[in-house]
């Protein structure tokens, strides 16, 4: 019996949506938040989803808990599939705080990571130190990934300082800014306290920014995450999403679960070149 192993899934079975763009991406962008895999874990994890991870945070201040080469293995074996791999903002508020901002800066750049984050999420921080961090992140050479919101329960969006955020960061050099979700995704920023999202918040910010591109969405839950695609198309960034979630959020970006099978069915396939 002839083996036809050159065969590949028809372009409509693979992505009904005819939207899905190979890495680098510009648009889509999935960041997987990192709470504590082993290099074993990672490994399947590239092998199974690497394709579809284009940031991977070390969440909030774990760093410093791994031993600094297991830590540069992570790191580089997430680089060796183009991806941004950054600490959480988290650990750069404890620098700040700690007053230790010199000695952070030397250790990321030893370690490997070629992103950094840029929050306020814990601490205050006048608008003048987190220019001067961001500056000093994109002259370093780091794509920079910046942070709106506090992580306190019930904190909600000001839209003119949310826009504000945006303008300023963007043309200091950030990639992207990140709207406030945390893990648990529920009573901070766009989502209320069941975890649903506030729609209407939602569509002032993005009536107001330069572009959606610019702005990544923290949605932990299935269900967030949904709501998002349905609402602003399946190329809008999207964070803190679990490892065992990749492959899923991969499935609804593209139209290959029930939630947003519609996506596949606005494309004008003739225009396609199969």
């Amino acid at each position: 019996m002839e083996v036809r192993s050159h065969l590949k899934w028809h372009p409509k079975l693979s992505d009904p949506t005819g939207q899905r763009s190979a890495k680098p991406r510009t648009v889509g962008q999935t960041m997987v938040i990192d709470k504590g895999l082993g290099m074993n874990a990672l490994e399947d994890l590239m092998q199974t989803a690497g394709d579809h991870i284009d940031m991977l945070k070390i969440g909030f201040g774990t760093s410093p808990l791994y031993s600094p080469e297991l830590l540069k293995r992570k790191i580089n074996l997430a680089k060796s599939h183009q991806m941004t791999v950054y600490p959480g903002g988290t650990f750069l508020e404890v620098a700040v705080q700690q007053d230790k901002l010199d000695t952070f800066f030397d250790m990321v750049s030893y370690l490997g990571f070629n992103g950094l984050e840029i929050s306020d999420g814990t601490i205050h921080m006048p608008r003048s130190q987190r220019s001067e961090l961001i500056r000093r992140a994109v002259n370093d050479g780091f794509t920079v990934i910046t942070e709106y919101g506090k992580k306190c329960w019930g904190s909600s969006i000001e839209i003119e300082e949310l826009i504000e955020t945006v303008l300023i960061d963007s043309e200091l050099g950030a990639s992207l800014v990140t709207i406030e979700g945390r893990e648990s995704g529920k009573g901070v920023g766009i989502f209320d306290e069941q975890g649903g999202c506030k729609d209407k918040e939602i569509e002032m910010v993005l009536t107001r920014v330069p572009s959606k591109s610019l702005l990544l969405w923290e949605a932990p839950h299935k269900e967030q995450q949904v709501h998002l695609l349905n609402m602003l198309g399946p190329d809008i960034h999207l964070g803190n999403i679990a490892p065992a979630d990749i492959i899923s959020l991969e499935a609804l970006r593209r139209g290959l679960r029930s939630d947003t099978l519609h996506l596949g069915q606005e494309i004008e396939w003739n225009d396609w070149e199969i």
